[in-house]
């Protein structure tokens, strides 16, 4: 009789520890109208629907960042940035993560490396997707050139032979700017910054606007476009 108490026990805790997993992931934030818009091909984007996710090909054969979406952030919420981003100069493989939290694919990265031929692959992403991406590098840095980062900060070791850009908004009241000056201590030699005037947290995607950010001066759109030519600029 103990015994069989002791396995319903468990089993409800079990049910209780599910269903408050899948009530928490299922409060998402989604992408906005004008995020969809930029799922559709243009003139100098391609875009495809894939495996892993979402392919933005734009005119360049050589470079490619494979993205990782922060944690709860419908991942289609970055195509605005993104398409951007392939239309001037760097391909895009946009990562859906299981149940929305990038800690549980990791290494989805591995697969895409495996797949396409670029010459040169980065890695980033934003928030929690950044910080899961800089760990994926630190593991594994022989596939890849760089890692880029959006209001994102490394926890482990970065390899010197990679470089490493950190793009962030002044008005971000999401990301923990005390981590962020930690994670210094873990970036190789090349590294560049970029703290956009007037951006906050939640605006390198569309997907409205975030508990706890700060308030920002600047559009969506500006915010977007100052991280592109920032990273236009520096890769190489």
């Amino acid at each position: 009789m103990k015994n069989k108490i002791r396995v319903i026990i468990s089993i409800s805790v079990l049910i209780i520890i599910l269903s408050s997993f899948f009530i928490y992931t299922g409060n998402f934030y989604h992408a906005d109208v004008s995020a969809l818009q930029s799922l559709q091909t243009s003139q100098s984007v391609r875009v495809v629907k894939t495996d892993f996710g979402w392919l933005f090909d734009g005119p360049s054969d050589e470079n490619a960042l494979i993205f990782y979406p922060g944690a709860k952030v419908e991942e289609t919420a970055y195509a605005p940035m993104l398409n951007l981003l392939a239309e001037k100069g760097v391909d895009v493989c946009l990562v859906k993560m299981p149940f929305r939290l990038s800690f549980f694919g990791i290494n989805k990265a591995a697969d895409i490396i495996s797949e396409y031929g670029y010459s040169d692959f980065y890695i980033g992403g934003h928030s929690l997707g950044g910080a899961m991406a800089a760990v994926y590098a630190a593991k594994h840095s022989e596939n890849l050139s760089g890692v880029i980062l959006f209001a994102a900060y490394p926890t482990k070791p970065i390899d010197e032979k990679l470089s490493l850009m950190s793009i962030y908004g002044d008005k971000d009241g999401v990301l923990n700017m005390k981590k962020l000056e930690e994670g210094m201590q873990y970036i190789p030699g090349s590294y560049s910054e970029c703290e956009i005037e007037g951006g906050n947290h939640a605006q390198f995607g569309n997907y409205g606007v975030q508990k706890g950010d700060g308030t920002a001066l600047v559009s969506a759109e500006e915010q977007q476009r100052s991280a592109v030519e920032f990273i236009i600029e520096n890769i190489h």
